[in-house]
């Protein structure tokens, strides 16, 4: 990803001339903030990373082919435009909201009324504090040199690019999911068109193979949807966050990987169970019955070296008495490059 030239620290402000990166630490040299603190890129490359996370996965309906590529998919973003007329005594005028991100699929009633039970903070309106932080959640929650080895300079040999390639594989395929909203009640109609999804990949998969087994497949899967109906027939319902009462006519946030029967949030509590900052774009990691983010997923599973921000693959690291942990040629002072085994100046 393109870093050099991006805007001035959103921590420090005036004070940082502009991002000037490390070679690398994940961080400015000017500010010493991370490079999240200076949001660099843009949507286009935002797209493209979620694209390159979603695609090989269950969510890469999310996606679409990018024409010319070799096969990368960028990610279809839900935009959403809301306008209102403003009443005056002139001619009538419109004032135009933007929001950078919606979740996908709805109605722009349902979708207002999920916007307007986040924090306004958290609301991504284009050009606001909201939209901003959208953007450094997705840097920091979801860091692409966690899911691309090509954006990865710790990776020593062949050996740890395996090991990365097949970790990355197994959390798309076992663990990474998008939420998706609703009404509560509405979770059989999710799980409905999850199946119809999962049996049109299977058409599309067989189709490449042969006849035979393209009707097999698709027999199968349409069994195991045709029980499945848009209403679960409860009358109360719990948040699976803070276990507190979900009324019926306000929308909840659904992950499929949890099961559709049961599990339900209020948007403001479909968290990363470990930070607990909201799940940007309502991607999760689902773990050990918890909600992640992607962050905390792999370092669940894999150490991260508190010098470059990379996982550690490597079977010989550093860790500290605190916990923490290093690639070894990583284990150094910030600003001489000196051990931390041996005092410096610094």
């Amino acid at each position: 990803m393109s870093l050099r030239g991006a805007g001035v620290c959103l921590v420090c402000k005036g004070s940082c001339s502009g991002f000037q990166p490390h070679s690398w630490r994940k961080a400015c040299v000017a500010c010493g903030c991370c490079t999240v603190d200076h949001a660099p890129d843009g949507d286009l490359e935002d797209d493209q990373r979620m694209g390159r996370l979603l695609g090989d996965s269950p969510c890469s309906h999310l996606t679409a082919k990018v024409k010319g590529g070799g096969g990368l998919r960028v990610y279809k973003r839900n935009r959403m435009i809301v306008t209102n007329p403003v009443v005056s005594r002139k001619d009538p005028t419109f004032n135009t909201t933007t929001y950078d991100w919606a979740p996908a699929g709805l109605n722009q009633k349902l979708a207002m009324q999920y916007m307007e039970l986040l924090p306004e903070g958290q609301r991504p309106v284009s050009g606001t504090a909201g939209a901003l932080e959208r953007r450094r959640q997705l840097l920091s929650q979801l860091p692409v040199y966690d899911q691309d080895p090509m954006k990865c300079q710790s990776l020593s040999d062949e050996e740890e690019v395996s090991t990365m390639i097949l970790f990355v594989k197994r959390f798309k395929q076992e663990v990474l999911g998008v939420g998706e909203v609703a009404l509560p009640g509405e979770g059989g109609a999710l799980k409905d068109a999850a199946a119809q999804r999962m049996a049109k990949e299977v058409k599309d998969r067989s189709d490449k193979t042969n006849a035979e087994c393209h009707q097999n497949q698709t027999a199968t899967s349409s069994a195991g949807s045709s029980a499945v109906n848009g209403n679960d027939g409860k009358t109360e319902y719990r948040c699976t966050g803070c276990h507190g009462e979900v009324v019926k006519d306000i929308p909840v946030v659904y992950a499929e990987r949890a099961g559709y029967h049961d599990a339900l949030w209020h948007p403001t509590c479909f968290v990363c169970s470990e930070c607990g900052h909201g799940l940007v774009d309502l991607v999760y990691f689902w773990s050990n019955q918890k909600l992640l983010c992607g962050r905390h997923y792999c370092e669940s599973v894999w150490p991260r070296c508190s010098g470059c921000d990379e996982l550690i693959f490597c079977k010989s690291f550093i860790t500290a008495k605190d916990g923490r942990t290093w690639h070894r040629q990583h284990h150094c002072c910030w600003k001489c490059g000196q051990s931390l085994d041996s005092p410096c100046q610094h």
